[in-house]
């Protein structure tokens, strides 16, 4: 069996579903001969959701392989966009706001399911049914991308690195015995906050985007931004999501709470720059920080 063959077993039938969309041809990144020895594998960027992204695969492939699994990969990320963007007319995710009838699919059912449990989780600070339109992007770009990663990892490409705008999943190793770094940056001005060391860990920021706030469907703007880390990036990315609608002293009293239970640890970012971190936020970075009293 192929690695493409693995990889298709994980997703079974996403790819047939996939074929009917009409994202442009993949491009793979050329290697220049100063990067090739020591950078086995390849790279590839295309756009997901409106912004790209980008799989980086370090583990030691052939081209025969590498190949269709990067085709199978953004193949699961079309059809993901095909599914729940609410900017695409006939997604399920539109067809529900519309009342139409929608296909039977389990990760439709598993992606609803899911956001009910985190709205009850964060007290409703996070909510894909504002206004009685329903908008899983909040959790379903990091739930995309953290099911590729797992793809990936049983597809045989194992060491890995997903970056989409500001969440990042990271998987083995960047080459042998190294552990990846990802840079935190702020997402209004691009300084990197933190630079974040990592073996198998999913990384979400949120404030680069608009962000309601659930309960009034008003723009919150109360913090710099937020950075949540933890073994989830779906779950990442809601938090940092939920958060950043709290506000500061709801965001770092949720950001304590979640830290307890030893699972995701957070960055927040003040307007005025101060940085709070979760004490275990420390186990991933060179600089040490605390939350503050």
């Amino acid at each position: 069996m192929t690695t493409s063959d693995r990889f298709q077993s994980v997703t079974t039938s996403i790819a047939e579903s996939a074929m009917t969309s009409h994202i442009a041809e993949p491009a793979t990144a050329p290697l220049t001969p100063a990067t090739a020895a020591s950078f086995p594998g390849s790279s590839r960027t295309e756009t997901f959701m409106g912004r790209p992204v980008t799989i980086e695969i370090r583990t030691p492939l052939p081209a025969r392989e590498l190949t269709p699994l990067m085709d199978d990969a953004f193949a699961w990320l079309r059809w993901a966009e095909d599914t729940f963007s609410p900017a695409k007319e006939d997604s399920q995710i539109s067809r529900l706001n519309r009342g139409l009838t929608l296909k039977q699919i389990p990760e439709l059912i598993e992606v609803l399911h899911r956001c009910d449990e985190l709205s009850e989780s964060t007290g409703g600070w996070f909510d894909a049914r504002i206004k009685g339109v329903t908008d899983p992007s909040g959790y379903v770009k990091g739930w995309a991308l953290e099911r590729l990663s797992r793809a990936l990892l049983q597809a045989g490409a194992g060491d890995h690195r997903i970056t989409a705008g500001n969440d990042v999943r990271v998987r083995g190793s960047h080459a042998p015995g190294r552990r990846w770094r990802v840079p935190v940056r702020d997402p209004r001005t691009g300084k990197i906050r933190r630079t974040v060391l990592a073996h198998d860990l999913g990384i979400a920021t949120s404030g680069g985007s608009r962000v309601l706030d659930p309960h009034t469907g008003e723009v919150r703007d109360t913090l710099g931004s937020v950075t949540v880390i933890g073994p989830d990036l779906g779950l990442a990315d809601a938090y940092a999501t939920a958060m950043y609608a709290m506000g500061p002293i709801q965001a770092r009293r949720f950001a304590n709470e979640l830290a307890a239970k030893g699972c995701y640890e957070t960055l927040i970012v003040l307007h005025d720059g101060q940085e709070l971190t979760t004490p275990g936020f420390a186990t991933y970075n060179d600089r040490r920080a605390r939350l503050a009293g």
